[in-house]
């Protein structure tokens, strides 16, 4: 299927490795510009070495920015390499999982900061360019948490679902009759860093072996498996896709059949 996307511009966080690279791997094989932003010089670079070799278009570009997103000066460096995105894929490394007695008001903080303000500032700073223009595609990535709480992560719960309500109102605002769409895409279970940091976490708190814990993982997933960066990717570029124009302020739940609701 041609997503109807190929020329756009997009802006890509966290998208060194895990599911930010699946999304920034997935637009490049549109055809997609694409920015992409992460903290580690290093390791951002080498991906874009290798989007370059993935682009559908060899006249399309790959830039790389080494900032922290969620601060002011990383987010003007950001738009100063490009000012308008057709493409916005906010994506902050999730805060670290504990106990919710162990945490100050600074964690807090900075959960929200990261988690919540720094995708809202990416929407304030695009969103009405976007209108302008008449097509505008915002994909956050969250969690499957917002649906389904985890004990342990509850920085994350409580940060993205602030986020989450935010979107839920300014998705049905005025834009959505100019073409914008802003959208929440949750992943479950995923094979990345994070993830395997979580079941060495839990891992060490229940004195059981990581493979043992992983394989217990895996086990409450309909699908059996964990899902990877590369599919999650595909159902990001799909929801910046012309298609999907008619999907808007919706929470896309990516977890293999594992949250047990029916709504």
């Amino acid at each position: 299927m041609d997503l109807g996307i190929a020329g756009k511009t997009a802006l890509v966080g966290g998208a060194s490795k895990g599911l930010g690279y699946g999304c920034a791997l997935a637009l490049v094989r549109e055809g997609v510009n694409v920015v992409i932003v992460a903290r580690g010089a290093e390791a951002l670079e080498s991906a874009r070495a290798q989007l370059l070799q993935e682009r559908a278009n060899p006249d399309s570009f790959v830039k790389a920015v080494a900032v922290d997103i969620t601060t002011q000066q990383g987010r003007e460096a950001v738009f100063s390499e490009c000012r308008d995105y057709d493409i916005v894929v906010t994506n902050a490394g999730g805060p670290p999982p504990g106990d919710f007695r162990d945490w100050d008001r600074d964690q807090w903080i900075k959960a929200v900061d990261a988690n919540m303000l720094t995708p809202i500032e990416l929407i304030k700073a695009t969103v009405d360019s976007m209108a302008e223009r008449g097509f505008g595609r915002i994909v956050n990535i969250t969690s499957s948490a917002v649906k389904a709480p985890i004990d342990i992560l509850g920085l994350s719960n409580g940060a993205r679902s602030g986020l989450t309500g935010f979107v839920a109102g300014v998705a049905r605002s005025g834009i959505a009759a100019k073409g914008v769409t802003i959208n929440n895409l949750l992943p479950g279970s995923f094979d990345t860093d994070r993830l395997r940091s979580n079941i060495a976490l839990t891992a060490s708190k229940t004195g059981k072996d990581v493979e043992a814990v992983r394989d217990a993982r895996t086990a409450t997933i309909p699908a059996r498996r964990l899902g990877n960066a590369e599919e999650f990717g595909a159902i990001c570029a799909f929801l910046c896709s012309v298609q999907a124009g008619y999907i808007t302020g919706q929470n896309v739940l990516a977890d293999g059949g594992a949250y047990p609701g029916t709504f």
